[in-house]
């Protein structure tokens, strides 16, 4: 088997720490990925791997081999693609993950800027709420908005995403306007639970630099962001919102902003990718995309 090969495969199964789901994520037997592995440890001398039969653990020494042929792959896709249709201009597949309503409102329609100007990059997009698994998935980068778990993945912050709090103009002819925290206790939330853990999330502002949270009344509670906009335009209650998600809405008056001196923290913003080192010509000219138009569309 080529020496890339072996290297490529060897990657995967510490990346997904099973020799079986390597081997499904490659199309490949698992003897075959497993004998890729033995062949690879009889070149180096050393052994990468610890074996049982619960799990697969990477060894120091293949820990340091695992960043060197992350290395050896990227250079070796890279010097592959300079010449392809006599170009040295990116190209190849990409395989992006991103969140629903940043992808339909924001990156969809940007793309095609993208591809006219990077024509031999064919994308295939996953527009989606759901946590990916990048690797397991063969996913090449996702944007992720809140908080991240420790996921071994290489994070690119790419700004914060500014919430507000709004209302519709019904549910503030009802109930009146709230004008700070201490108002909240007689007023009504549309409560949002997370799609992922099912938690509902408190009503939240920034006192100075110390975050202040509150559960909220509620008779609705919702798992997506099109059904929290919708409940609060039909005067469910107040919601906590990325600004650019109810812009449309703010222009058209079916939504007003309330306490505006008392928003909630930003939402980091954060591209995810597998490899450490050297991306592929094609990701790095996307994430720099990327990145400038969560800046310019949705960070202000």
């Amino acid at each position: 088997m080529d020496r890339i090969d072996l290297f490529r495969i060897f990657a995967r199964v510490v990346e997904t720490a099973s020799f079986t789901r390597a081997a499904e994520t490659l199309r490949l037997p698992r003897s075959s990925v497993s004998a890729a592995v033995i062949e690879l440890e009889a070149r180096v001398g050393a052994r990468l791997l610890h074996r049982t039969t619960r799990k697969v653990s990477v060894t120091q020494d293949g820990s340091a081999f695992y960043e060197r042929c992350l290395r050896a792959i990227a250079e070796v896709e890279e010097t592959e693609s300079l010449f392809r249709q006599g170009s040295a201009k990116p190209s190849g597949k990409l395989r992006i993950d991103v969140p629903g309503r940043i992808g339909r409102l924001v990156i969809a329609p940007a793309l095609p800027a993208f591809l006219d100007e990077f024509p031999d990059i064919d994308l295939e997009l996953g527009i989606t709420d759901r946590a990916v698994n990048l690797v397991e998935e063969r996913v090449d980068c996702a944007l992720r908005v809140g908080p991240l778990a420790d996921s071994g993945l290489i994070a690119r912050p790419v700004g914060e995403l500014p919430l507000i709090n709004v209302a519709s103009p019904g549910y503030l002819a009802r109930h009146g306007m709230p004008r700070t925290p201490d108002d909240l206790a007689r007023h009504w939330a549309v409560n949002y639970a997370s799609p992922s853990t099912g938690r509902i999330e408190s009503w939240e502002w920034m006192d100075d630099a110390a975050t202040r949270a509150v559960p909220m009344r509620s008779r609705v509670t919702v798992n997506s962001a099109e059904a929290y906009i919708a409940c609060c335009v039909a005067g469910l209650g107040l919601i906590q919102i990325p600004a650019y998600d109810v812009r449309s809405h703010l222009d058209t008056g079916e939504l007003v902003e309330v306490m505006p001196e008392h928003r909630a923290a930003p939402l980091p913003m954060t591209i995810l990718y597998p490899h450490r080192q050297h991306l592929s010509r094609r990701l790095q000219v996307f994430v720099d995309w990327l990145e400038e138009l969560m800046t310019d569309v949705v960070i202000r």
